[in-house]
């Protein structure tokens, strides 16, 4: 328990501990406030990874840590683990705040106060076009609530969080696609709960109950481009990276940032930033840092198209698989990109020599592949990223890498199934990536998922719980069970013509679901190929290609 007029560095160390738990448990909740209809990793999941960087930097100190090391893990351990344009805006937050902390044993009422205030202008300056109505003007409120009764800690914190507090109800009237969901902001939903952890901390104030997710009603249909939305409501990419670089470069690489895109926000210095942008131009926003300095751990998610690992985004995972193919190497390897360890099975079946763990979100990045093109020990590298997102990612590693590198821009699991089958580990690169490409054009990728959003899409409205069916087109099918969802996809994508269905089983497939899918093609089209193999991937039930 801290004393009534400071706050020590196991005070500081607690704040953080009950903020991450409240992070985790508000987690869902947070992500609820967000408009997509599929499994995505959002805000809530964000500034969860982002804490949890931070809770891992601090438990490597030990026991009863002094202040300077505390403050060294929050920064070091936020600008290295931030997520997301709200995980990046709360690493620049906390950072500011133990700024001045570090020089100190103790941490007074008036310290904690003009910490907050610096806090807020680093924010601002840290996000190149600040918005008022998100979690900017949740940090401001605070600050201005802990300056108003900075003559005493409790008072302090209390003040803060009810500022804090009014200012997030305040945040739909000031943007008008929060009053049109009828939600809060979301980032700043989550910053509330830092507050909220520090009057537990000073006051023993009871922590909030996270409300259940069914509560959160959002009503949004989702923006189309050119309806008159905001220019960074269309932009297609998110592009994030850390970026080496020296500081007086910053200034320039901002002016370039400035003139392709939104949501612009870079954090850091001493040589080292978190970047993150939305963009339509991913090789613009790459080759700036090049001129500025050397990015890594570069990370691209399809704004349009969030159908991601909805479970390895919350875990955290990025290690790769350590399976990699110890035979000699052949005069060509190819590296794919692969969710499931059935998928990785059948992958490696096709002849692929190294795999890389990632999908939507968790993208593998650059540094990633780049090890996993040595790794197959081949003069000539055929990559496969199975994801539009990954795509531009991939297409970086020739620069890099002494070995010849040629990407087939493959978006699905099953187009890279399709193109293995015209892989031919004699032949170069080049002739491979030819004949894989046309493999790949050859078939037709489709999906089902569970929805954790209300929206409307071409094909009606879906709910929450509802299971959909998607393609290139987008929704497709919308129906209360994955039977039905599968069956009106296929309805929808299967014609006369088509000569070979692929169905990969994933978590949620089961016989009897299956067996339905099978049934339902054999009597609508009965020359039609059926193969099933399982996938393991998460969250999709079942993949199909269509060839």
């Amino acid at each position: 328990m801290t004393s009534s007029t400071t706050l020590s560095a196991a005070d500081l160390r607690a704040s953080i501990s009950t903020f991450a738990e409240l992070l985790r448990a508000h987690r869902e909740v947070i992500n609820r406030l967000n408009v997509y209809p599929v499994p995505d990793g959002d805000t809530g999941t964000n500034m969860t990874l982002t804490i949890e960087s931070v809770v891992a930097a601090l438990e490597t100190l030990g026991a009863n840590p002094p202040m300077e090391k505390v403050c060294q893990a929050i920064a070091q351990g936020s600008l290295m683990g931030a997520r997301g344009n709200s995980g990046v805006i709360l690493s620049q937050l906390l950072r500011g705040l133990v700024e001045k902390f570090k020089v100190v044993k103790e941490i007074t009422s008036e310290l904690l106060a003009e910490s907050l205030e610096h806090a807020d202008v680093l924010a601002r300056q840290a996000v190149v076009r600040p918005v008022e109505g998100t979690i900017l003007s949740v940090a401001r409120a605070a600050a201005e609530g802990a300056r108003a009764q900075s003559g005493s800690l409790v008072r302090l914190v209390r003040s803060a969080r009810d500022r804090a507090r009014v200012a997030l109800a305040h945040t739909p009237e000031q943007l008008p696609v929060l009053k049109q969901a009828g939600v809060v902001d979301s980032g700043g939903t989550g910053l509330l709960l830092l507050f909220d952890a520090l009057c537990s901390v000073v006051a023993n104030d009871p922590l909030p109950q996270a409300p259940p997710v069914e509560s959160i009603s959002v009503h949004l249909v989702e923006p189309v481009p050119g309806d008159g939305q905001s220019d960074a409501a269309v932009l297609r990419y998110e592009v994030m990276y850390l970026l080496d670089a020296e500081d007086h470069k910053m200034h320039a690489f901002r002016e370039v940032w400035a003139g392709i895109g939104d949501s612009i926000v870079i954090v850091g210095g001493d040589g080292i930033f978190n970047c993150h942008i939305h963009t339509d131009d991913i090789g613009a926003a790459i080759e700036a840092s090049l001129d500025a300095g050397r990015p890594r751990e570069i990370r691209i998610t399809d704004l349009n198209d969030q159908v991601i690992e909805e479970r390895w985004v919350c875990e955290g995972i990025s290690e790769q698989p350590e399976d990699v193919n110890t035979e000699p190497p052949p005069a060509t390897a190819v590296v794919a990109v692969v969710v499931g360890e059935g998928i990785g099975r059948i992958f490696r079946s096709l002849g692929v020599r190294t795999l890389v763990k990632g999908g939507q979100s968790m993208n593998p990045s650059t540094a990633d592949l780049v090890d996993a093109v040595h790794a197959t020990g081949s003069g000539q590298v055929v990559i496969l990223p199975n994801n539009k997102n990954i795509r531009s990612v991939a297409e970086q590693v020739a620069k890099i890498v002494d070995q010849t590198v040629t990407v087939v821009p493959t978006n699905s699991i099953v187009e890279g199934f399709a193109a293995l089958l015209s892989y031919d580990p004699d032949a170069s690169a080049q002739q491979n990536a030819a004949a894989m490409c046309e493999s790949a054009t050859h078939v037709l990728a489709a999906e089902v998922t569970r929805a954790v959003r209300d929206t409307m899409t071409d094909v009606g409205a879906v709910h929450v719980g509802d299971w959909i069916g998607l393609s290139a087109r987008g929704v497709r099918s919308v129906a209360d069970s994955v039977a039905m969802a599968a069956s009106e996809l296929l309805a929808d994508l299967v014609n006369e013509q088509h000569e070979l269905v692929t169905i990969i089983e994933g978590d949620g497939s089961s016989p009897a679901t299956t067996r339905r899918i099978t049934e339902y093609l054999s009597e609508e089209f009965p020359s039609l190929n059926v193969e099933v193999h399982h996938g393991g991937q998460p969250l999709y039930p079942y993949y199909f290609g269509i060839e």
